[in-house]
């Protein structure tokens, strides 16, 4: 694909240099002939060719993420009080839960 896109390129890039040094061509229309001729047009090949490309690459990222999700579900927790929560003994009068002052 970027074999066209490079050729197509040069093809334009040529058709540019004839138009800046004709006797009756000038600058400003090369600089006119690369941008309609190469740049625009290839922006809008390049970017409908990797459309494929993108769905499956935003697929398998979304399918990471679902099974990280899935093994961080499936996975006991390595503390076993990591939820945050006092524990029972500590609710029932055992020992006073330690914070730190405002």
């Amino acid at each position: 694909m970027y074999l066209v896109v490079i050729a197509w390129m040069y093809v334009v890039l040529m058709m540019s240099v004839a138009e800046a040094t004709n006797t009756t061509g000038s600058v400003l229309g090369a600089i006119v002939t690369f941008f309609l001729y190469g740049v625009l047009p290839m922006v809008v090949v390049v970017y409908l060719l990797r459309t494929p490309q993108r769905r499956r690459a935003i697929k398998a990222r979304e399918a990471a993420e679902d099974a990280a999700r899935a093994a961080e579900r499936a996975a006991p927790s390595a503390q076993p009080d990591a939820g945050g929560e006092a524990t029972g003994a500590a609710e029932a009068g055992g020992v006073a839960p330690v914070r730190k002052e405002p």
